[in-house]
């Protein structure tokens, strides 16, 4: 299908784009006149004196009626500003969302909404000292966010404040996230720079020593700095799916260059893939005082885990689940996805009556998202996935869920993409919550990215700019040129805080 959309200036565009893709699942969308279209949207913006005002008519080539909203909004703000930029485009997203809202029956409960981190907004309001009813009616009025989302955001916030009391204080900390890019096999909705470990040993090796550099030039430059760490993150990939001996030498290494490790607050290793834990491999993380991982389950369905390529067992789940018990895993993370291939509404309830026989600390309800590099995405007709209303009722049933076995809501994020435009939620027992996870989508402070395709984030502590700044993806890459990139996060480390 095309839809053109006509009488906006092209700074809007990529907006508005993101918006109608919200309603369309196989849609292209224009902005020429001569493009034919299946559906045409005008758009009219008028500004006089203190006022913006937007009419949007949607006409389906052939068909009647037409669909149309008016709206407007009094603005203060100078013209030509970024402000005045930013209310412009919410007061053509409203016009454009009625009617877009009105032609397909479909209620958008994020409203004009298209960020990433939502919560992000009610923080701001925390810190500026805004009521919460006020900073409510603005979600409600200016984003067109639905109540039910308001309130998930507020327990969000909350429960992070709790969590983390001095959250708003942590720019002059740093967290640090380190990515092993290797797993046994590649699951087909990944893009993360995941390469099958098997036959790629010297790889291994030649990575393995271009992130122990980085860590001691890194730790090197912290030191001197006197600075604190937050919380670290093995992250990637999988990073149990090296050897025991280099997880024992990469966790030495860790204490031995990083300061204040005292005084980190969590240490956090993804063990996502059940295929890849021994009791050994347990040992060491015992060693270190390791005691936050995952498991992911991801689906207690045979069938599912077998078409996204997940090549572990149900039983196998389990059974390294309890093996981490035994050792003394006492944080455990497990993340399910909604919308897997071939799964409806009995699926995903059988998936949450077996996760609550291992009731782990947190579970993490992520939404399938079809990210663009991904083999699901390549090959999407091979992939059925259930529709916007199914996905819908399991996210009701994942909430429902969760508050009946003792979970809260403690972040969430949203992607392109994902199915039914909702979202990914991380709840846990309260009190165990992930605190990474709590800096790494509130962006409160820098996080430097280590290890093949890290990317660091930097929170400038004054101004609250963010950029970013990221490793090579592939590990020969790395290998060739870490040096090069450990001296240019130094040199962006020197003038965050200079």
């Amino acid at each position: 299908m095309i839809i053109r959309v006509a009488g906006v200036d092209e700074v809007f565009h990529r907006s508005l784009d993101h918006i109608i893709h919200l309603f369309f699942e196989d849609v292209h969308v224009v902005f020429t006149e001569e493009t034919p279209a299946h559906i045409t949207i005008s758009i009219e913006l008028k500004e006089e004196q203190e006022k913006i005002m937007s009419y949007s008519v949607l006409e389906v080539a052939g068909e009647f009626p037409i669909y149309e909203n008016r709206y407007s909004r009094t603005v203060t703000v100078e013209r030509g500003s970024k402000e005045h930029r930013r209310q412009v485009r919410q007061v053509i997203s409203h016009s454009l969302l009625h009617v877009l809202q009105e032609y397909t029956g479909i209620e958008q409960p994020w409203g004009i909404l298209t960020g990433i981190r939502p919560t992000k907004l009610l923080h701001a309001s925390v810190r500026d000292g805004i009521p919460m009813e006020q900073a409510h009616h603005h979600l409600r009025e200016n984003y067109l966010i639905q109540d039910a989302k308001i309130n998930l955001m507020q327990q969000i916030v909350d429960r992070q404040r709790a969590m983390v009391p001095d959250l708003y204080d942590l720019r002059r900390e740093v967290s640090i996230y380190i990515g092993i890019p290797f797993c046994p096999t590649k699951c087909a909705y990944c893009t993360f720079p995941a390469y099958a470990i098997n036959g790629r040993q010297g790889s291994v090796d030649s990575f393995l020593g271009g992130l122990h550099y980085e860590m001691r030039e890194i730790g090197r430059w912290l030191k001197e700095r006197d600075m604190r760490i937050t919380t670290i993150y093995f992250g990637g990939g999988t990073p149990t799916s090296i050897t025991v001996e280099e997880m024992d030498m990469l966790y030495e290494e860790m204490y031995h260059s990083f300061p204040h490790m005292d005084k980190v607050r969590e240490i956090t290793v993804e063990a996502g893939r059940p295929d890849t834990i021994t009791p050994e491999k347990l040992a060491v993380l015992n060693k270190w005082n390791i005691d936050r991982i995952s498991i992911n389950p991801q689906s207690y369905i045979e069938e599912t885990l077998k078409a996204i390529g997940r090549h572990h067992t149900v039983e196998e789940t389990i059974e390294k689940f309890k093996l981490a018990r035994k050792a003394g895993m006492n944080n455990i993370n497990m993340d399910l996805i909604i919308g897997l291939p071939g799964e409806g509404v009995p699926e995903f309830e059988y998936t949450l009556g077996e996760t609550a026989k291992l009731m782990p600390e947190s579970v993490t309800i992520h939404t399938l998202s079809f990210k663009r590099a991904s083999e699901m995405t390549r090959n999407k007709d091979k992939y059925r996935v259930a529709s916007r209303e199914e996905i819908g009722d399991m996210m009701q049933r994942a909430e429902q869920w969760t508050e009946a076995h003792g979970y809260v809501p403690y972040y969430l994020y949203r992607q392109k993409n994902i199915l039914g435009n909702l979202e990914n939620v991380g709840y846990a027992i309260p009190g165990q919550e992930s605190i990474y996870n709590i800096m790494i989508m509130e962006e409160v402070q820098s996080i430097i990215g280590l290890g093949c395709g890290a990317a660091s984030k930097w929170v400038h502590p004054k101004t609250d700019v963010i950029t970013r700044f990221a490793n090579p993806k592939e590990p020969k890459a790395y290998n060739d040129s870490y040096e090069h990139y450990t001296q240019a996060k130094i040199e962006a480390l020197n003038e965050l805080f200079s």
